[in-house]
């Protein structure tokens, strides 16, 4: 069965839960985990409110503390339920593809991730990244709800 599952995480609710569930499902089959939370690379102009730094600099410091944050709260609920766990940040403008190249690079052998995470105006006009890795990837992908 799977040995190493990749959970993506951009720290909505609905992640954090595939997080409880997908450290659980490889609890159950005695799997190990890696999680993921992907950034956007620093652009100048940019309508994501998210990308507002002064500097490239300060972008790239308050990614990585965002993306801290996201990953502290999988490699808890790992290590509480004594289950291996890696975490990686990945910065790629598309989601879905940071998902699919880190689930190859480590060697994950199943993602497993929400139905959909943020809401609103954002959600609607970059669509679902997992639709996305849904249709881009080879690997095997459980989709939490």
């Amino acid at each position: 069965m799977y040995k190493h599952i990749l959970i993506p995480t951009d720290g909505s609710a609905l992640s954090e839960e595939a997080i409880r569930q997908g450290v659980a499902f490889a609890k159950s089959i005695n799997a190990t985990v890696t999680a993921v939370t992907v950034s956007p690379s620093f652009h100048t102009v940019s309508r994501d409110t998210m990308m507002v730094s002064d500097t490239r600099e300060q972008y790239q410091k308050d990614c990585e503390d965002r993306a801290e944050r996201y990953l502290v709260f999988a490699r808890e609920i790992a290590r509480s339920s004594g289950v291996p766990c890696e975490s990686a940040h990945v910065v790629n403008d598309h989601p879905y593809e940071g998902i699919i190249d880190a689930a190859r690079t480590k060697g994950c052998d199943l993602i497993f991730m929400a139905s959909h995470g943020r809401k609103g105006v954002a959600a609607l006009v970059l669509g679902s990244e997992t639709t996305k890795v849904l249709t881009h990837s080879k690997i095997p992908t459980l989709v939490c709800r």
